[in-house]
């Protein structure tokens, strides 16, 4: 082990965590110093030799290796009080997707992070929000950034290609269960859409949520799933997802006073209006006549690869020098934040305002775990492939 290289680990190397553990095992300047598993098969296997020590138990592996940060790979709701261990002893964190199963715990985090800094104030701490460093969404947001739409009145994201077969879901005992994961597609696939709706257009204040739990797979939480969110700008936004689709759809539609912009097939369309439309709208003795446009090809810099690797050198070359962070782990609460609400409205059957009751949803998942009695069918024997996944 090389002194002058930054040492991590990685804590639960299933599907997601053994990509990461590859990921480093090729970055410079890094060292996978440790992995940790509850299942020990899986620890050892993903090691990378005698240099790489082996754990079943993260708290003895933070306690007796030398790491500067680790990378959670772990069921939702332990990200919350491994990182809280990791924050109290100095060693940076970079969190999987979403920040935790609910705000109640994502601002525990939080809480403790800040606390930290007071006595570690070169602390980093990230969230696994790869889809941030694709080309196509950094043009959409400098865009939007530059006022290139102008006023902003519609926002549609249709993201149904997120497919996802009954497998899948048979695939580890907390998968799609309201004890082990917390939820299912606003949690699971779609983090990385409604962080990205956020960083876009900023946080709605009302939205109205409507969740179907299992209506194509035999699972208790929700696989298909629509929002209607509100802004205190009067621009009104539409989310739309589903683990069943196939084929499915991945396009956002931006509406806005200049134009129209769609992101879809790694395509960007921009319909640039001659003139406002919402001037047109006032002024225009022709009660028919719609604004002139010119339609336009946006190029982008296409980023690549998943990304993963990206976040993780970010997080690297922060620890080491103080690059800026892409994702800090503090934004991950506004995503969680869209999909505890989608999930309230739903389950109180009326429209919610943003900030939600944190408390109120926290209990309704405590009671949804208690009161199960949905029976699964698990099937630990195998870790999928999942970069099939990465480009949605």
């Amino acid at each position: 082990m090389e002194n002058n290289k930054v040492q991590l680990a990685v804590i639960g190397v299933g599907a997601m965590g053994s990509q990461h553990a590859k990921d480093i095992q090729l970055l410079p300047d890094v060292n996978l110093a440790a992995v940790c598993d509850l299942i020990p098969e899986r620890a050892e296997k993903y090691s990378n030799g005698s240099d790489c020590k082996q754990f079943t138990n993260y708290q003895k592996m933070i306690n007796t290796v030398n790491l500067d940060g680790v990378i959670i790979a772990t069921p939702h709701y332990d990200h919350t009080p491994i990182a809280i261990d990791c924050f109290q002893k100095g060693i940076h964190v970079l969190t999987e997707k979403p920040i935790a199963a609910h705000v109640c715990n994502a601002k525990k985090m939080i809480t403790a992070y800040e606390k930290a800094l007071e006595t570690h104030p070169n602390l980093k701490f990230a969230i696994m929000f790869q889809q941030r460093t694709y080309g196509s969404w950094i043009m959409v947001k400098k865009m939007l950034d530059e006022g290139k739409l102008g006023k902003i009145v519609r926002a549609t994201w249709i993201i149904t290609n997120w497919f996802r077969t009954q497998r899948y879901y048979d695939h580890g005992d907390w998968r799609a269960t309201w004890h082990g994961e917390g939820g299912g597609v606003l949690l699971n696939q779609c983090p990385h859409n409604l962080d990205l709706f956020q960083w876009f257009f900023g946080m709605p204040m009302k939205l109205t949520g409507f969740a179907q739990l299992g209506k194509y797979h035999s699972i208790e939480v929700e696989d298909e799933v629509t929002a209607y969110m509100e802004y205190e700008n009067g621009m009104i936004g539409h989310f739309i997802t589903s683990t069943a689709e196939s084929p499915g759809t991945n396009r956002l539609e931006i509406i806005g006073e200049k134009g129209k912009l769609v992101v879809e097939d790694e395509l960007l369309t921009f319909w640039e209006n001659k003139k406002s439309m919402l001037d047109q709208i006032q002024t225009s003795p022709d009660p028919y006549k719609q604004v002139e446009f010119t339609k336009i090809n946006v190029p982008y810099v296409h980023h690549g690869g998943p990304g993963h690797d990206i976040i993780i050198q970010n997080f690297v070359r922060s620890i080491q020098n103080g690059e800026s962070l892409i994702v800090p782990g503090v934004d991950g609460v506004h995503q969680l934040q869209l999909g505890n609400a989608i999930m309230l409205s739903s389950f109180l059957d009326k429209p919610v305002n943003l900030p939600i009751n944190e408390e109120m949803y926290k209990n309704i998942l405590i009671d949804k775990i208690r009161n199960s009695k949905f029976q699964k069918i698990v099937n630990e024997n195998e870790i999928f492939d999942i970069s099939g996944s990465f480009g949605n």
